[in-house]
């Protein structure tokens, strides 16, 4: 698959050196900043070029990976849909529900594929986890929680855009922790009542959150816990916690660090310790379930079917956050599904 990157900040190094491990080629990028751009290009061997328009009509891109802010997604789908190619946003897929349908609509209307990216789907616990689950080996669930105590400096906030409710659609919860919402909806099912309280700015001088609790009621019956923040030094590895009626498993990072299961049958649980985490450090993250996905997402374009981590997915997880905001701002308890706000 060829591959033509919008926005070459950080993360997109981290997804080229992934494509270059799997034999995908990285042919083209843009960037609004050229000098960036261009010392990106120079790296991982592709042409820059000035805009994001030149680049969508390329014969040699079959799809975009859009790594920019969230703020710049619609218009990256519907010019993808125009010209034919596939697309791949960065998570969240859109700081607002009305413009994720949007873009779910564009892509549908366009006959392309469009992907978020929510690589942990791809951990070798999570794609565990799920067979185990799907499996019935803890029993019916009864609790499924997840935690993010994260650390994030000054510096990372430094730039205006930087948590700010516009530019990136909130704080801790949708740019960090929505990463643990996809997973929570991808194993145990959906949400449909929440309610939250959070801490705007509560050690950074940013618009929203650094630090958010939130109750959640599935869909199954089962309850569940999220906490997520970037105020809480030195940071933790994130946890997913599942409690069953036959017992229970907890995901560390990115590693399956418990499995206490009742008279446990088939596949061996891998258990491990050495995980790796965003905890302090947003690019400290294994290279593995970025390859995994953009090989899930390269064969949804050549053969048809949906990706594993579709825009209707990434849809779910960022409607679970808009509504856990919603609770935190009006101090009430918030059903699903929501309208597009």
């Amino acid at each position: 698959m060829r591959v033509g990157i919008i926005g070459t900040g950080a993360i997109a190094g981290m997804h080229a050196q992934a494509y270059k491990n799997i034999g995908y080629q990285v042919t083209a990028c843009t960037d609004r900043t050229a000098e960036r751009g261009q010392r990106f290009a120079e790296t991982w061997g592709a042409e820059f070029v000035d805009t994001p328009e030149k680049l969508a009509c390329r014969e040699d891109v079959d799809y975009l990976d859009v790594c920019t802010f969230p703020g710049y997604r619609l218009p990256a789908v519907e010019l993808a849909a125009q010209h034919g190619k596939h697309v791949l946003v960065q998570k969240p897929m859109a700081v607002n529900l009305k413009t994720a349908a949007c873009m779910i609509n564009a892509a549908r209307q366009g006959a392309i594929q469009l992907g978020v990216v929510s690589q942990h789907r791809f951990d070798d616990s999570i794609l565990f986890l799920k067979r185990a689950l799907t499996a019935g080996r803890l029993g019916q669930i009864l609790e499924a929680d997840a935690y993010v105590k994260w650390w994030r400096s000054n510096e990372y906030y430094a730039r205006p855009v930087k948590g700010s409710w516009a530019g990136e659609g909130g704080g801790a919860l949708i740019n960090q922790a929505i990463h643990q919402v996809d997973l929570l909806l991808h194993l145990i099912g959906p949400v449909d009542e929440v309610f939250g309280y959070w801490k705007l700015g509560a050690m950074h001088k940013i618009e929203s959150e650094d630090m958010v609790s939130a109750v959640l009621r599935y869909a199954s019956g089962a309850t569940g816990v999220i906490q997520a923040a970037t105020a809480w030094r030195p940071g933790y590895a994130e946890r997913i916690e599942i409690h069953g009626a036959r017992g229970s498993a907890i995901v560390t990072g990115d590693q399956l660090t418990t499995w206490d299961v009742e008279d446990d049958h088939g596949e061996s649980a891998p258990l491990a310790q050495a995980a790796k985490s965003g905890a302090s450090n947003p690019l400290a993250i294994a290279l593995t379930p970025f390859e995994r996905q953009f090989r899930d997402f390269g064969e949804a374009c050549k053969a048809g079917g949906a990706p594993a981590s579709s825009g209707d997915e990434g849809y779910r997880a960022l409607e679970v956050v808009r509504a856990i905001y919603m609770s935190c701002a009006e101090g009430q308890k918030i059903r699903l599904p929501l309208p597009y706000v």
